[in-house]
């Protein structure tokens, strides 16, 4: 069986031209090695090598040339965080412009870094994490894209869509990348056995603070709060969507948009190598 790759618009569907990621990241050229097949690449289990070459990568890309954040915080592999952007412009079939609400921007703000660099589209991203937005604010600026994106505090950690939405907001979708663990202690153990298949025991494999990484009652609550609080605000956005990691997810997922008025309910497959995730989508 042929394996699925990313996107046909994704950038990076035929790998990395090392040479010209350097140019755009020259701190990038100290960690590229040589593997066994004798391939240029780099070590992926270098922390601080995979956090240069996604610079290099999202620095590549129209409209960007800045993005700097504080080490600890979640550095986003953009080949797979483009893809979303593609499947969602899929989704919405636009010819024009579109709004979108990224929920959980990060300090990165990866979303709409991308959607704008993309599609030229309008955001308004959302943290709970006051550093987090304004490390944000910064890059936002940094690129002079203050007239594309608005940031907006959640200022509640157990509401997604409740305090950001407000009246006369319309949105054409909503997208959101939603914490994996359930708590502190199960990230930790998550990434230290990450580590290990990695070869590397010593060194954290990925960063990513408190907000970004775990949700009381995990994916699965999150997830299915957020569809309770998008019932509350069905005219706001013509699509509610988000990454799911775990695909016993979805089913109750579905089930529970039914009850709650959604009118259609799509599961979209995503592969980056080995790797499969998946958006859902719904609408009321």
């Amino acid at each position: 069986m042929k394996e699925k790759g990313l996107h046909q618009k994704n950038n990076f569907k035929n790998g990395y031209n090392f040479k010209e990621l350097i140019i755009k990241n020259p701190a990038l050229k100290e960690f590229i090695v040589k593997n066994e097949f004798g391939t240029v690449t780099i070590d992926f289990s270098n922390l601080e090598g995979v956090r240069e070459l996604n610079k290099a990568l999202i620095c590549s890309l129209d409209k960007i040339s800045n993005w700097n954040f504080p080490k600890e915080n979640l550095c986003p592999p953009i080949p797979g965080r483009l893809d979303y952007i593609h499947y969602l412009a899929d989704l919405l079939s636009l010819k024009g412009a579109a709004k979108i609400l990224d929920i959980g921007t990060g300090a990165t703000c990866i979303y709409p870094l991308l959607g704008v660099s993309a599609y030229d589209w309008n955001f308004v991203a959302t943290d709970i994490d006051l550093d987090s937005l304004d490390t944000a604010q910064d890059i936002i600026d940094d690129n002079k894209l203050t007239e594309k994106i608005e940031l907006r505090q959640q200022l509640k950690e157990e509401n997604i869509l409740k305090g950001i939405i407000v009246d006369g907001d319309s949105f054409t979708a909503v997208m959101c990348n939603p914490p994996f663990y359930k708590s502190a202690e199960e990230a930790q153990g998550a990434n230290g056995r990450k580590s290990k298949n990695l070869g590397n025991n010593a060194v954290r494999n990925f960063a990513g603070n408190n907000n970004e990484l775990w949700y009381i009652g995990g994916e699965k609550a999150f997830l299915h709060n957020y569809l309770y609080e998008s019932s509350l605000y069905k005219t706001s956005s013509k699509w509610f969507t988000s990454l799911v990691s775990k695909k016993e997810n979805v089913k109750s997922l579905e089930k529970s948009s039914k009850k709650l008025g959604a009118t259609e309910f799509k599961v979209i497959p995503m592969h980056q190598g080995n790797k499969v995730t998946r958006i859902v989508a719904w609408r009321f």
